[in-house]
């Protein structure tokens, strides 16, 4: 037993006090002699007799009642098993990702958990809230009512790593109990914590789910786009699902699929028009994913420089068609360097040598987003073409290799410039050779290989433009790549790559330039606007075109539209990752080191029970009642 004020002790000295008093008040009998007093005699000595018992058992009672008093001033308590932590500094993290849209036994996990927070908190418990985007430092549960109410679902994928890494950074003498309240879909946890985690894990009751994967252009017809729906199931048993197409909330198509395969592709055909909507689905899973909007450009025809002999130059023009493409050819010596940033792309095909003029030129235009193809020609000057190469990327160009001529036999079909391209992988195909060609050596992934694994194609991605640079010259003398299947999507992806796409539906937070044809005044910055939020992007202005970045902008996806002032120049859209679809994505071992705790109420129970000091001076205090009831009541009935 422990006192909270033990110097209150010092007073048991006043239990003297009823003992002296006791003391003082005995008294001696006078002896009176009267005749025949026999019987008296007798009821005196039992009258002493009771007064002596009655005055004992009085002084017990007092130093009994003086004792409890002094005792319960003091506060005795027994100490806690856990006393050492009552005063460590409480986290709660919440997370509000899409996932948490599931719904389990009494509702929507993140509704039920912010519901159990607002009823089971103490209102004198002081903690500090995270979620996935705010943070609530040093608060109580009044303070944040209104904010938990209204908390909405956010797009940022939960990262319990960057949400500890934000407690430590809070610096304190005490130690810290963290409330982590998560279904874990999709989370790891690659840090260790020292800290005290007592996990609360929703459990959704159905796990099925159908997201919209993505949307993009099939096929480009004369009048028409054909448009591919890329719909995943996750789960088992689902049922067919309508699917609607909307052009600015206008109904264009409606149909219903059924998802017999873990992936389906739903095509539509619209006309060949500037298109502004969405696609949309109905399950009984996540609403978040149920929604994919996208927008499609005006038909604007790109750019393209062929620098280089005007011979070597037509299979480009069969490639890039007067429909989709200005395609230019221009031989070195009446090269016009003004046309250079005008272009999207540009093909340096079969230069001996690359001028130091041209260099600076091109290296600027890659920084403004351009697309450089270099295709080396047998009389190649290795030395001033590395100069060049170097000034963009760490990539070289060795001797020449003419000892055989080298098949090209490996695709990387996970490089972007495949993208939508093959629908499944080709492994047996009519392989296109090279006869002579120049040793590479990247860092970069090769796009296209020979058979001893050096590059054919390879490119250095950057965050504006990008460089792509053949290893051999491709002239029917050299190789037979211009016969070759493969020769016209890598050079009509080389063409439009980095570019805009047609068809626009970005990731938020996926933070992928956006470029927009327009000259800003010195003020001036652009605007993205949507139904319910607009924004001003970071942006950077580079001669005629403007660099645009998002960050994790917008916060919410929708149709948006890019202005200078008042005036529209381009529509874009957003859409949320799908990263948290498959509800069955929980890592097996996300949490084991986390005590579970079922519930808001069992994790204070918890605390309270196990760091709260139990006070008895409250049965002390009764203990002194009792005793002056027994007093009282001795006195008045014990003769």
């Amino acid at each position: 037993m422990h006192f909270k004020h033990p110097e209150i002790l010092y007073f048991l000295f006043l239990l003297l006090v009823p003992i002296l008093v006791h003391l003082f008040q005995l008294r001696r009998f006078k002896t009176e002699y009267f005749t025949n007093v026999r019987f008296l005699k007798k009821l005196t000595i039992e009258s002493r007799k009771s007064s002596k018992i009655k005055k004992r058992l009085l002084l017990a009672t007092r130093l009994l009642l003086l004792s409890a008093l002094i005792l319960a001033f003091a506060q005795p308590y027994f100490e806690a098993k856990d006393h050492k932590n009552a005063n460590n500094e409480l986290y709660i993290i919440l997370d509000n990702s899409f996932s948490m849209q599931a719904k389990g036994n009494r509702g929507e996990l993140l509704k039920r958990a912010v519901q159990e927070l607002l009823e089971e908190t103490p209102e004198n418990s002081t903690f500090s809230l995270l979620t996935n985007e705010e943070n609530f430092w040093n608060t109580d549960i009044k303070s944040i009512q209104n904010d938990l109410q209204n908390l909405k679902y956010s797009a940022i994928p939960f990262d319990l790593d960057a949400q500890l890494a934000k407690i430590n950074t809070r610096k304190s003498i005490y130690k810290k109990d963290i409330i982590l309240i998560s279904d874990g879909v999709g989370t790891q946890q690659k840090q260790d914590n020292k800290e005290e985690i007592y996990f609360i894990k929703p459990e959704a009751e159905q796990k099925n789910n159908a997201a919209i994967d993505s949307v993009f252009i099939n096929q480009t017809l004369d009048n028409f786009y054909e448009i591919t729906v890329s719909i995943k199931g996750f789960g088992e048993d689902l049922a067919p699902l309508p699917i609607a197409l909307y052009n600015q909330n206008k109904l264009i198509a409606k149909t219903i699929v059924t998802l017999d395969t873990k992936k389906k592709n739903v095509n539509f055909t619209i006309p060949k028009q500037e298109f502004n909507g969405y696609v949309t689905i109905n399950d009984k899973g996540l609403p978040y994913d149920n929604e994919y909007f996208f927008s499609i450009a005006k038909n604007k025809k790109t750019a393209v420089l062929s620098i280089g002999e005007p011979q070597k130059s037509g299979f480009l023009s069969r490639i890039y068609t007067s429909n989709e493409f200005n395609i230019t050819t221009s031989d070195l010596r009446l090269l016009d360097y003004n046309s250079i940033e005008k272009q999207t792309t540009i093909v340096l095909n079969e230069l001996p040598e690359i001028p130091q003029a041209l260099q600076t030129t091109l290296q600027a235009f890659v920084n403004k987003g351009g697309n450089l193809v270099v295709i080396p020609s047998e009389s190649t000057t290795v030395a001033s073409t590395n100069s060049f190469l170097k000034s963009i990327g760490n990539i070289q160009m060795g001797a020449s290799d003419n000892s055989n001529p080298k098949q090209i036999t490996k695709i990387n079909f996970d490089h972007p410039l495949f993208s939508g391209v093959f629908e499944s992988k080709i492994t047996n195909f009519q392989y296109p050779k090279a006869e002579k060609s120049f040793v590479v050596k990247s860092t970069y992934p090769s796009i296209l290989s020979y058979e001893d694994q050096t590059p054919f194609l390879t490119s250095i991605p950057k965050s504006t433009g990008t460089l792509f640079l053949f290893s051999a010259p491709l002239n029917t003398k050299n190789s037979n790549f211009q016969q070759s299947p493969l020769i016209v999507p890598v050079f009509y992806k080389m063409g439009i790559n980095n570019k805009n796409a047609l068809l626009y539906a970005a990731t938020i937070g996926n933070n992928t330039p956006f470029w927009v044809n327009t000259t800003l005044t010195k003020e001036a910055v652009l605007t993205v606007k949507g139904k319910n939020e607009q924004f001003i992007p970071i942006q950077q202005m580079l001669d005629n075109k403007v660099k645009v970045t998002f960050a994790d902008l917008p916060k919410q996806s929708g149709n948006y539209t890019i202005f200078n002032k008042n005036e529209a120049l381009e529509s874009i859209s957003f859409n949320y990752a799908r990263t948290e679809s498959d509800l069955s994505k929980v890592t097996t071992d996300f949490g084991e080191n986390f005590e579970s705790i079922d519930s808001i109420r069992s994790v204070f129970n918890t605390l309270q029970t196990n760091r709260t000091d139990q006070q008895i001076w409250k049965w002390f205090l009764i203990f002194a009642l009792t005793f002056l009831l027994i007093e009282m009541a001795i006195i008045r009935f014990l003769k």
